[in-house]
């Protein structure tokens, strides 16, 4: 599981950074999920070593601009290179319809299949290996931050115990290691739970922006391995952060406190922390770490590796 920012700017892109986009890439399934899509994420793929073509979901935070004007864009030039079967989105109320009248005064037309679901608390998706989440947070108008949890996955195989208990390789090998109970050809029965080590947990990661310091994004985040998080604002400028319902970058380092996360990663800056200003994101850095250490800043086109544990 490999985190890729396509954008971390706040409200408008500066010339270092464009406004939200983050790409979940899923290597196993050779699939990418994307969360919230700023104007110009389509160039940001350009620039990156993403495949489009392995666009599958996207999940959407809210309805204001600076995380949706890039999605009618976006899929109308990945139906046009031919590349997708079916994109599915997730979000707040009132996205099947931005998508729809965009589409039709546009006269635009997919060549594959887009489905939009409004995303309600609780969960919102699973397969065999994933489940995600979504929960509300606290914005100027709704918003909601989103959980993907990976399923735990068996337990390493014991090859040697395998062998010594007679067991010829082949197909069986996969139904043991899956905990199954499985009849040999002598007869015998062998539950592949007594071959298989403690089973491995999933990897966790919680993404929230945007929001004030909140409940919502405590709960969200509860032991996850990354804590994606905005810190639009300074702590000295926490009035305005108030006022524009944001975090500050102590708030999100409360959150990730709070939660017992492994790793805070902030995002979501404000232009005014540009470099050559009386603050920078070094500052927002330097508060966040003062609570929550283990925090590193985003910038576009960082990848981070979610490592598996176990």
């Amino acid at each position: 599981m490999q985190l890729t920012f396509l954008g971390t700017s706040s409200g408008v892109p500066t010339r270092a950074r464009n406004v939200s986009a983050i790409a979940l890439r899923l290597p196993q399934r050779a699939e990418m999920w994307l969360f919230d899509c700023g104007e110009g994420t389509q160039h940001q793929f350009l620039r990156s070593e993403l495949r489009v073509g392995q666009l599958r979901r996207m999940f959407i935070t809210h309805m204001h601009g600076d995380h949706i004007f890039g999605i009618p864009g976006l899929l109308a030039s990945c139906g046009l290179a031919g590349s997708l079967e079916r994109v599915d989105l997730y979000g707040p109320q009132g996205l099947k319809d931005y998508l729809r009248d965009c589409t039709r005064y546009s006269e635009t037309r997919f060549s594959y299949s887009v489905e939009v679901q409004t995303a309600k608390p609780g969960v919102i998706f699973e397969d065999d290996d994933f489940l995600v989440r979504c929960g509300p947070l606290k914005h100027r108008i709704p918003a909601q931050g989103y959980r993907v949890e990976e399923k735990d996955k068996p337990g390493r195989f014991d090859l040697a115990k395998a062998k010594a208990l007679g067991i010829a390789p082949g197909p069986v090998y996969g139904q043991l290691q899956a905990g199954k109970v499985v009849t040999l050809e002598d007869g015998r029965k062998i539950n592949g739970t007594e071959l298989c080590g403690p089973a491995r947990p999933g990897r966790k990661f919680t993404y929230c922006t945007d929001t004030i310091f909140c409940e919502g994004a405590v709960e969200l985040a509860q032991g996850v391995d990354v804590l994606v998080h905005e810190a639009t604002f300074a702590h000295q400028d926490a009035d305005q952060a108030f006022k524009a319902m944001h975090s500050t970058s102590t708030m999100a380092a409360q959150v990730a406190l709070a939660a017992g996360v492994k790793q805070l990663i902030l995002t979501h800056f404000s232009p005014r922390y540009a470099p050559g200003n009386t603050l920078t994101l070094e500052n927002l850095l330097a508060e966040a770490r003062a609570i929550f250490p283990n925090t590193i800043l985003a910038h576009d086109f960082m990848s981070y590796e979610i490592p598996a544990v176990g």
